[in-house]
């Protein structure tokens, strides 16, 4: 019994490791998340429960204004099924590599940290679910793959317990 016990409380600690955006740094071309926010970004994506099961698909079109060392991202999202909402995060540069951000829904602030081509941001979004809200933690990771590309892969848990996945590619228009 002590040995699964061991097991167990082994699992729990490794569940939130993750490893350090710093080892990207070398990774190219490097992130600038306000010139690659700013104007007009599309993306698509979709979520997947951890079944994998892919439960809703959307599109999302970005529009990004910069002032200096703060930014607006104005998220207009459309699922498959027709319904729509809207996200509206203000970004703050802290320093070369961390920025800070605040939406409506995001309890508190997200913390984001970017190195190389690589972003790594953690939030507690409040997210609807049939009549309901849950609070549910976001890790997320972002990879700039070229001037246009970026592609985005973020892991859903509350309770530390896995609830899915959301994928995204983002592209910049122009």
């Amino acid at each position: 019994m002590i040995r699964y016990g061991s097991v167990l409380v082994a699992a729990l600690l490794c569940a939130g490791c993750a490893p350090s955006p710093q080892i990207y740094s070398n990774e190219k071309p490097v992130l600038d998340v306000p010139t690659y926010f700013n104007g007009t970004t599309d993306a698509w994506g979709y979520f997947q429960d951890r079944n994998g099961k892919v439960g809703k698909r959307f599109k999302v079109e970005v529009q990004g204004t910069w002032s200096g060392q703060s930014g607006t991202l104005d998220e207009h999202f459309t699922y498959a099924d027709g319904t729509t909402s809207r996200r509206v995060w203000t970004i703050t540069r802290i320093d070369e590599h961390h920025y800070i951000g605040k939406a409506d829904d995001v309890v508190g602030e997200a913390k984001g940290e970017a190195y190389g081509n690589a972003l790594h941001w953690r939030y507690v979004l409040r997210l609807p679910v049939d009549g309901s809200t849950y609070e549910v933690s976001f890790d997320d990771w972002m990879y700039q793959m070229d001037d246009q590309v970026m592609l985005n892969y973020s892991t859903m848990s509350k309770f530390g317990v896995r609830l899915g996945e959301v994928v995204l590619s983002f592209r910049r228009r122009g």
